[in-house]
């Protein structure tokens, strides 16, 4: 595949062919201009080799489509096959910059949201009847798109109609509850009032998303459309609008420059949901939770009204440089009005960072425990926080502290700096390879950690589970294939590729009014573990398992669109540690445990009961029968309930080095009180204290 060449500018770490190509078109339009870009960029940088033909064309019809509409709720058959003379003809629009099938796709369903916000609001005029025998499917997948507009008109009824059914069963149970109290102030309501609410509810559900859905513009629309283009070549190539890339930096750096307000737009108004305690309006003290923002001014200048306003378009106006000042209006619950000035400041997410804390076991030894929650690296800063830089920080503090193992928590880790994970894997070993690294068509590289000497040599646990992803596995298989330490949880999800991000308005030369382009996340390398094996698709199997709750659903990488193959090179040369456990014997403890443990015999059998429920997809609509299926399942799911409750007791405290810090804030002690709370309710992190407390 080959297609018209333009003037693009990369650094230069990318491949230097890339960098200088002769114009040969003049774009008027932004979007044909992007998908130029986003295909050169591709064809050109991504690892794997794809041909447009078309193959390629039905596959991103299909996903595409799937994208737009999941659940089957706006296109007909008739959409459907006006749609279909494209399916083979889409790498050939590709090719050629050609939008028409997304401009007819766009259209059409912009004309179906009008329709449908119809069909939707004559469905809950009226009283539903319980009686019949009418039933849903609830799985997309086993759907249909709708004959014609009556039958969609019908499909959007029984939708409304089982939503209405479960509000109804909602309601009913808590007047039943109310009624068993004696609650003197209730008034018991029929069962034809209480449906009567059941629909005011729904509908004030459906118009506050449809109000959302009315300000999807084109811009969001084409995104979808890009993204379902490059999900071809793998899942994780993404093309990212110039706000969504804002928001992933911010994700990734751990900090913003704002106010520190998290903010929710259920209708016309912006809500504020959260206040992110230490940030400029946690500290002005005026804004709080509930108050809705009408307008917004710079300093004083002309407040802008932004009711109504895009959420997106409302935030760029409240996000702004450090030491500038934002006034907004807000009415309060009270209905009152306000203007409140708040001054922006660097707004840090603690979330986002590591954080350790002590172990005390009942056999008189302590274990650090560090909770790494992703790789985290503030690619526009140097001195901005560096993963690898704070958990270095946390190993010398718990060295302090003569702990007698380390824990480390990258459970729900998805991954994020290579760089960081190498330097993190390189904390624990001497020296030596930790990861393989291979770009298209090239021999792989060895990635290395040249520190010499450990900076921690006792006792390690790694914790993973399904969601354990990319940088997780690095560091996780790394750590297994020195037999450094032992892996404890679920397999991890699968994820052996690495993205880089290629800035558009840089590779583009000029087209400055068409600017700003977004980022492309292109999938470069594929990386390999030491042993020579992949992580792609099978992960990084754990020395001992633990029983997975969610171990039969589909959340893997294998379960993702186009997922790249897995495959093996050559193993790195590394010399093993010599640990002084006994793997096998510390297993076989551990599956003794499990076997005697009454609440890891809960996660089992709940895994199974959701791998049952699964298949389950059809709803009836008679209240009878739905009243006997939900009491059915309450009284399974009541056996599962206690999963998360039961309390460990471990005893557990702050370091030495923090004490002073979090007790000296009343923000950070209520962190700490809930992370400790959480954490003695942590079934796996109490099974994996009794593994390490067996490692001697």
């Amino acid at each position: 595949m080959k297609f018209k060449k333009l003037k693009l500018i990369l650094p230069l770490t990318a491949f230097l062919g890339f960098a200088l190509f002769a114009l040969k078109q003049d774009f008027q339009d932004k979007n044909k201009l992007i998908l130029q870009v986003i295909m050169e960029g591709v064809e050109n940088l991504h690892y794997t080799n794809v041909e447009v033909n078309n193959d390629f064309s039905e596959k991103i019809f299909d996903l595409y489509l799937e994208r737009l509409d999941y659940n089957k709720r706006f296109f007909i058959k008739e959409d459907i096959d006006q749609f279909e003379k494209y399916r083979f003809s889409l790498d050939e629009q590709i090719k050629s910059y050609d939008l028409s099938f997304f401009q007819l796709t766009k259209e059409t369903y912009l004309k179906r949201v009008l329709k449908v916000e119809k069909y939707y609001t004559n469905a809950l005029k009226k009283p539903f009847s319980f009686t019949e025998n009418e039933e849903i499917e609830l799985d997309p997948e086993k759907m249909k798109f709708a004959e014609n507009e009556k039958q969609l008109a019908e499909n959007w009824r029984l939708f409304m109609k089982y939503l209405v059914l479960e509000k109804l069963y909602d309601k009913v149970k808590i007047q039943e509850q109310k009624l068993k109290s004696k609650d003197s102030v209730y008034v018991e309501k029929s069962m034809e009032e209480l449906e009567i609410e059941s629909r005011k509810d729904i509908k004030k559900t459906y118009d506050d998303w449809f109000h959302r859905i009315s300000k999807i513009d084109e811009n969001d629309l084409v995104s979808l459309y890009f993204n379902a283009i490059v999900s071809f070549y793998d899942p994780h190539t993404q093309y990212f609008p110039p706000k969504d890339k804002e928001d992933f930096d911010i994700r990734m750096s751990g900090k913003l420059e704002g106010i520190g307000a998290q903010l929710t737009q259920p209708n016309a108004y912006i809500k504020v949901s959260k206040i992110i305690p230490g940030s400029p309006c946690w500290k002005q003290g005026e804004l709080k939770e509930g108050d809705l923002i009408l307008k917004v001014a710079q300093g004083t200048g002309e407040p802008v009204d932004v009711v109504d306003m895009r959420l997106d378009e409302a935030i760029k106006m409240i996000r702004g440089k450090k030491g500038t000042e934002v006034r907004l209006t807000v009415k309060k619950p009270d209905g009152t009005i306000k203007i409140i000035p708040i001054i922006r400041d660097i707004v840090i997410l603690e979330e986002t960072f590591a954080k350790s804390i002590i172990i005390n076991s009942e056999n008189g030894k302590k274990y650090g425990f560090i909770f790494l929650p992703e790789f985290y690296a503030d690619f526009n800063d140097r001195n901005g926080r560096q993963c690898g830089d704070d958990v270095k920080k946390e190993i010398e503090k718990l060295n302090k502290e003569k702990v007698d193992g380390i824990i480390f928590d990258l459970r729900n880790n998805g991954g994020g700096s290579l760089s960081d994970a190498i330097e993190i894997v390189g904390l624990f070993i001497d020296n030596g390879p930790v990861v393989q690294v291979r770009e298209r068509n090239k021999t792989p590289e060895i990635l290395k950690d040249y520190d010499a000497g450990a900076l921690y040599n006792g006792p390690l646990v790694i914790m993973t589970n399904e969601f354990s992803a990319s940088a997780s596995e690095i560091m996780a298989a790394a750590i297994q294939d020195y037999k450094r330490g032992i892996i404890v949880g679920s397999n991890s999800y699968g994820k052996g590729t690495v993205q880089r991000f290629y800035p558009f308005d840089r590779m583009v030369k000029g087209y400055d009014d068409l600017k700003p382009l977004g980022d492309l996340k292109i999938t470069t390398q594929k990386f390999y573990r030491i042993n020579g094996g992949s992580t792609q698709l099978k992960g990084v199997l754990p020395d001992i398992s633990l029983p997975d709750a969610y171990e039969f659903l589909d959340m893997g990488e294998k379960d993702n669109d186009f997922p790249i193959g897995w495959d093996e090179i050559t193993k790195a040369e590394y010399k093993t540690f010599n640990p002084n456990f006994n793997i096998q014997e510390i297993r076989n403890n551990s599956q003794l445990r499990i076997k005697n443990d009454s609440t890891f015999n809960t996660v089992i059998n709940y895994s199974n009961f959701l791998k049952d429920k699964k298949t389950d997809t059809k709803m009836s609509l008679n209240y009878e029968k739905f009243v006997n299926n939900e009491l059915e399942r309450e009284k399974e799911a009541k056996n599962f309930e206690n999963i998360n409750k039961v309390n460990f007791n471990m005893n557990l405290h702050v370091l030495k080095a923090d004490s002073a810090i979090i007790y000296s804030d009343s923000v950070k002690t209520a962190s700490l009180k809930n992370w400790i709370k959480d954490l003695k309710k942590d079934i796996y992190l109490n099974e994996t204290v009794e593994i390490i407390k067996d490692m001697k």
